[in-house]
C-alpha cells in the first residue's frame, strides 16, 4: 500500500514539475510528474533509483546524474510525463554494498556480478512502488525510458501496461 504524503510544484533547469511524495511504509519515492497524466496513455516514464555518488557527490564513475537530466529534458519536450525517484540506492542493496562492490568493478566485473562477488544481489530493486505511483496517478499506460527489460516485466508484473520500451539516450 502506498500513502500520498505532500505534493509541490518544483521549478527545475528543464521545466516544471509537480513533485509528489509517497511513503510506502518503508521508504520514501518521489514522483516528477510533467503536464497531465491521468487516464493518460502512452505516458513517458522514467523509473530511476537513488544514487548518493551521482546525484549528491557529483561522481564521474556513474551516469545517474546525466539520466536523470535526460529523462526530465524527454519528459519535458513531450510535454507530459513522470519520473519515479525510488530509494533503492546499491541496485536495491544500499550504499554499503555499493562501496564493497567497487574493488570488484575496479577489477573489471560487471555491476552486478560486482554485487554478489561483494555478497548481495545483483539487483534487489522492487519496483513495486513505482507500479502503485503510476497507479495513483492514474496512469493508463507508459512508454518506458529504459534498456533494462526486468524494468518493463516488473511493472507488468504488477499490473502497469507498458506499450514500448526505448533507451534514454544521454
Amino acid at each position: 500500500m502506498i500513502h500520498r504524503l505532500a505534493e509541490r510544484e518544483l521549478e527545475t533547469k528543464f521545466g516544471r514539475f509537480d513533485e509528489v511524495l509517497y511513503y510506502d511504509g518503508q521508504r520514501e519515492s518521489i514522483a516528477l510528474v510533467a503536464g497531465d497524466v491521468a487516464a493518460g496513455e502512452n505516458v513517458l516514464v522514467r523509473m530511476h533509483s537513488a544514487c548518493i555518488g551521482g546525484h549528491v557527490f557529483n561522481s564521474v564513475e556513474c551516469e545517474c546524474a546525466a539520466e536523470m537530466a535526460a529523462a526530465q529534458r524527454k519528459v519535458q519536450e513531450a510535454g507530459r510525463g513522470v519520473i519515479v525517484y525510488l530509494e533503492q540506492e546499491g541496485k536495491g542493496n544500499g550504499h554499503l554494498a555499493l562501496m564493497k562492490s567497487i574493488p570488484f568493478k575496479k577489477s573489471g566485473h560487471p555491476q552486478g556480478e560486482a554485487y554478489v562477488l561483494a555478497g548481495y544481489a545483483a539487483d534487489a530493486r522492487d519496483y513495486r512502488p513505482a507500479a502503485a505511483i503510476l497507479k495513483d496517478l492514474g496512469v493508463k499506460s507508459v512508454a518506458l525510458l529504459t534498456e533494462n527489460a526486468d524494468k518493463v516485466e516488473a511493472l507488468r508484473a504488477y499490473g502497469i501496461n507498458v506499450v514500448s520500451a526505448q533507451p534514454l539516450a544521454l
